[in-house]
């Protein structure tokens, strides 16, 4: 087993967790953890290991109940939209608006080589109007994608100031962008000054024209949802699940904030925007969907420890909206681990899923920068880190018998 810097990897997660929190379910829709991926690590020299801090998320026991959403619908109108793929569209973001509340608001954007407001933010309403201008969406032109985005989130601050919308700008885009800013590196700024401001872009990618790794960073770095769809059929069914989870937000302006004792370094977030200061690490995500899973990794190493010992690896802490009520809410969870010499108790003590977790994120990590390496020329090079990263995972798969991380490193 090999000895090095200690990894945990805090991985913000949705789903089936029991927690530590001081209030009862009723009072939090938000529930908190920290988990390791070994209960026992190696004694007496510096380790790897996997920490993940979950969040599980409530559903809303009715839709009446939910907050009300501020959204930006931004369609591309460009040429290669034209015949069944706006036709589609259309359909599509005609579902999406009788599906809203009158209370909430919405506004239409189209792009091509221009961008144009077709409807300025407004409550739903009588809908009327809004179909009207949806049915008058026809394809020409090229791909002013990062004014369109622009646009939509022009629209959405109108009604910012409200604390009780949801703000979302959706995207649906079947090409590259050709006009303004166009290359993953902007969007995904433009994404991440967005998430500052509380407004998370979902990113729709139809047919095998579009750019992947600008949709997917546009979405990613706004804390948004990214969906592909090969056949424009699918687009009414996307436009459903992505507004089921807009209709349940449950906590939005999210801080995870995680304490480190002395000997516990953080080193690096994995795969999520965050800042470290000395002893703490802090993380930023616009809203919780209840129900859905994210992650979130950091990196920390571990000075070694004694055999027998048993010491707190970090505490989190969670403070959020309940966007139900607009109240503010925190809670806190801490977890130790012990240190052995004995092999087969570190091995024993290993969590399956949060390795998962690790590999699944990692590989996302080796991807992208393998994209990067390619755009630059550097194809040897991508497929050279892709390979590292696979028999690290391999390795690791194997000393831990986790079925899980070999299926990830073959598939890498």
């Amino acid at each position: 087993m090999k000895s090095s810097c200690l990894i945990l990897l805090f991985a913000v997660a949705l789903s089936g967790v029991t927690s530590l929190f001081s209030k009862s379910v009723a009072e939090h829709p938000v529930r908190l953890r920290v988990d390791v991926d070994r209960g026992v690590l190696p004694a007496g020299s510096t380790e790897r290991a996997v920490v993940k801090i979950g969040l599980d998320c409530l559903r809303l026991p009715r839709r009446e109940l939910r907050p009300p959403v501020n959204l930006a619908l931004v369609i591309d109108r460009s040429g290669s939209m034209s015949g069944d793929k706006i036709d589609r569209a259309r359909e599509a973001a005609l579902e999406l608006v009788r599906r809203l509340a009158p209370d909430d608001i919405i506004s239409i954007i189209a792009y091509d080589t221009q961008v144009e407001t077709l409807v300025p933010a407004r409550r739903v309403g009588n809908a009327h109007g809004l179909e009207t201008a949806i049915r008058s969406l026809e394809a020409a032109g090229n791909t002013a994608l990062h004014g369109g985005v622009t646009r939509g989130a022009a629209e959405v601050r109108r009604h910012i100031e409200d604390g009780r919308y949801v703000n979302r700008v959706i995207l649906l885009s079947d090409g590259l962008a050709n006009v303004g800013p166009s290359s993953p590196e902007e969007l995904g700024r433009l994404g991440h000054s967005l998430l500052k401001e509380g407004i998370s872009v979902t990113t729709i990618g139809l047919g095998l024209g579009f750019n992947e790794d600008l949709m997917t960073r546009l979405a990613s770095r706004s804390d948004g949802n990214t969906y592909f769809v090969e056949n424009s059929d699918d687009l009414p069914g996307i436009f459903n699940r992505e507004l089921g989870d807009v209709l349940n937000v449950v906590a939005r302006r999210v801080v995870i904030e995680i304490d480190f004792p002395a000997g516990v370094r953080p080193v690096h977030f994995v795969g999520r925007d965050g800042t470290i200061r000395g002893q703490k690490a802090e993380l930023t995500l616009n809203q919780l969907y209840g129900g859905q899973e994210k992650f979130a990794l950091i990196e920390v190493e571990v000075s070694p420890e004694k055999a027998g010992t048993e010491r707190e690896i970090a505490r989190a802490t969670v403070s959020y909206e309940d966007a139900l009520n607009q109240r503010s809410a925190s809670i806190t969870a801490r977890r130790s681990v012990s240190f052995s010499v004995n092999e087969q108790a570190v091995v024993g003590s290993a969590d399956h899923k949060v390795q998962a977790d690790y590999a699944a994120n990692l590989l996302a990590m080796a991807k992208d920068e393998a994209i990067q390496l390619v755009d630059n020329g550097r194809k040897s090079d991508a497929a050279a880190l892709l390979r590292q990263r696979a028999q690290e995972l391999k390795e690791l798969g194997q000393v831990y018998s986790n079925s899980a991380v070999q299926a990830a490193a073959s598939a890498a």
